[in-house]
């Protein structure tokens, strides 16, 4: 697909594009953010696109695509960072003292957990933590990206069953 024919057909569906992202976000800019990522991926994967198939529907499926995908990484940094949240919650008031000495203990605990279940383990697990997607871990470490995606998801299991451990002692 040309860069022309891209941005004719693209243009044709921006509204009805920019009611589907209004649908999925329900806020007007999160819709324009979702609606310019979208146009971005589409443009850069256009190569990919079968002559001859619905074009309406590949993009949509790439909207929709975006936006889980965003959703999962919201939920994910707001459910780890939650906890922190509310204990802050309780102690913050004007006459205390900023102290993070708990919050360093713990995350010297949980660096201590990744350190034990192995660097092949570790690093893709913290490469998808700080934001790197599933192709970008595969091609800096040089695996399959289903490798990269099995390592990250027995990190999590094996993270998971320490922290219970230690919460069950």
């Amino acid at each position: 697909m040309t860069t022309q024919e891209f941005t004719t057909k693209t243009q044709e569906l921006n509204s009805l594009l920019y009611a589907f992202a209004l649908r999925l976000t329900k806020g007007q800019q999160d819709a324009e953010d979702l609606l310019q990522e979208t146009t971005i991926k589409a443009f850069k994967y256009r190569e990919r696109f079968a002559a001859g198939t619905n074009f309406k529907s590949w993009i949509t499926t790439i909207m929709r695509n975006t936006f889980i995908n965003q959703y999962r990484k919201a939920k994910t940094r707001s459910h780890l960072n939650h906890k922190v949240e509310d204990a802050t919650a309780f102690v913050a008031d004007s006459s205390t003292v900023a102290n993070s000495g708990e919050q360093n203990l713990r995350m010297q605990e949980l660096q201590r957990m990744l350190n034990s279940i192995g660097e092949i383990y570790s690093t893709p697990f913290l490469m998808f933590y700080k934001g790197y997607e599933y192709q970008e871990i595969a091609e800096h470490l040089n695996i399959p990206i289903g490798t990269v995606k099995s390592r990250i998801f027995s990190a999590r299991l094996k993270m998971k069953e320490m922290i219970g451990e230690r919460r069950a002692a």
